[in-house]
């Protein structure tokens, strides 16, 4: 048989042929069908015949593709047709919700998109990934296919993912072939504009976190909500100062953003910045009056939040411009506690010389000394006492910075406190040792600090379960 000879066409002349109706309802291990296989190349006349043989023409593969899916991905606009005309499904979803019409954009096909358009497919139906045709036309620069969509999509109904696409990209051509309408602009732009994903964010959104400043003029050209507020009350200022946009920061402060404006947390776009280390970003803030002593819920400052992430610069930013550097939260931590749980030693030092109180009590009576022990941050701890930080401060609960350390065996900084003339000559002292002996040392805690008291001239002397410890 001669048409045997084109190896693309032997699966289906054997369909047709060997032995009556065998191979008529036969897969390959993939799902594809002699069908499938027909339209992904072309045969018309094939695809045509095995129909009229009574071939599924809905029959998918294992991830959910019919042959329409199949023609439509490969441009195939003539088997298109025949099978759209043999009442195949113009809307089946693969397993991933692709349609024909998404993978006919989605490759450019004009003629296949206009055709399934014609013939009842829906542009409205996403993805799993909330994708439409219409989007990932868009996403791919299929200016024709675009075009050819919005033409189609009366109700306006698919452009919301669209616009936000297009805002990332930076695509104002594309964001204003989405935002016109020809019967009445200016309404269907500001409602098209300020629409919102899941989450609450608008396209401005989307552009304020990429930096995108020419769509971003575009969207507030027509109307798009400067404070429009997402999820958890963040604005795109807020966006724009996390993500250290300082041009897209300088234009929606231009265009009348708040800059104090809060999240339900209470963070303004100055705890974004200072809290993301943009320096630029905070400097802009501070220019243009941020409050600068504005607090969160928890009562974090800027200058906790810049501490917190290590951020020197912003740390003197907020200085230079008299922020009070013992600023305290609802729990009385200041940034020199804040430093000295994180062991940020740079930060701790430039507190420390604009005058920190290294004495500071959080709400537990915590110092930064005592922190700096418990969190075991030995360089912080020896700046701290060369600042004049007391080893001898108590804590709510009577515990001094040794009494910690005890209980978190750290010999190496007992022996700097006892080098700095910490003494364990106080009653507290004396019941923890007194505990660490008769209760830790059966399990090898407490041990290695108790010989560092020892060999540091002091010893311990046990009478039933009273212990006293003496300097030799």
């Amino acid at each position: 048989m001669n048409e045997c000879q084109n190896f693309n066409r032997a699966p289906y002349i054997l369909y047709k042929y060997q032995n009556g109706n065998a191979f008529r309802f036969s897969f390959l291990q993939n799902g594809l069908n002699a069908l499938h296989l027909a339209s992904k190349e072309g045969h018309v006349e094939i695809v045509a015949e095995l129909i009229k043989l009574e071939a599924n023409v809905d029959a998918a593969t294992k991830k959910g593709n019919t042959a329409l899916h199949i023609a439509s991905l490969a441009g195939q606009a003539e088997v298109v047709k025949v099978l759209v005309r043999n009442a195949a499904n113009v809307n089946a979803q693969s397993q991933n919700g692709f349609t024909p019409l998404y993978m006919a954009a989605q490759e450019n096909h004009l003629e296949v998109v206009k055709f399934l358009l014609d013939n009842g497919a829906s542009q409205s139906i996403a993805t799993e990934d909330g994708f439409t045709p219409l989007a990932v036309a868009l996403q791919q620069g299929h200016d024709q296919v675009v075009s050819l969509l919005l033409e189609n999509d009366t109700k306006g109904k698919v452009r919301l993912p669209a616009l936000h696409i297009a805002a990332r990209k930076d695509d104002t051509k594309a964001a204003a072939l989405l935002l016109q309408n020809d019967h009445n602009a200016d309404v269907e732009s500001k409602m098209m504009v300020n629409r919102t994903t899941e989450s609450g964010f608008t396209p401005l959104h989307i552009a304020a976190h990429y930096g995108n400043i020419n769509v971003a003029t575009l969207l507030l050209n027509r109307g798009a909500a400067v404070d429009f507020t997402a999820r958890n009350d963040i604005t795109p200022l807020h966006v724009a100062s996390k993500r250290g946009n300082g041009n897209m920061v300088k234009l929606l402060l231009e265009k009348g953003a708040k800059i104090d404006a809060k999240t339900k947390d209470g963070l303004t776009p100055l705890h974004c910045g200072a809290r993301s280390g943009h320096e630029q970003v905070v400097e802009m803030l501070l220019d243009r009056g941020a409050p600068i002593l504005s607090k969160t819920k928890n009562g974090l400052s800027p200058l906790h939040m810049a501490t917190q992430g290590d951020h020197l610069n912003c740390v003197q930013f907020l200085l230079q411009h008299n922020v009070p550097v013992d600023d305290v939260t609802n729990d009385y931590l200041t940034a020199l506690h804040v430093a000295a749980h994180c062991g940020h030693y740079k930060v701790a030092k430039v507190l420390l010389d604009k005058k920190a109180n290294p004495n500071a009590k959080a709400l537990n009576g915590f110092t930064p000394l005592h922190i700096a022990c418990k969190k075991n941050r030995t360089k912080v701890m020896e700046l701290l006492l060369k600042h004049g930080a007391s080893i001898q401060a108590v804590t709510e609960s009577g515990l001094t910075q040794f009494m910690l350390l005890l209980l978190w065996d750290m010999k190496n900084i007992v022996a700097q406190l006892i080098h700095h003339g910490a003494s364990p000559n106080t009653a507290n002292v004396v019941s923890l040792f007194g505990f660490c002996m008769r209760f830790c040392t059966c399990f090898g805690m407490g041990l290695p600090c108790y010989h560092m008291v020892k060999a540091n001239n002091y010893y311990v002397e046990g009478h039933e379960r009273r212990y006293q410890v003496s300097r030799l």
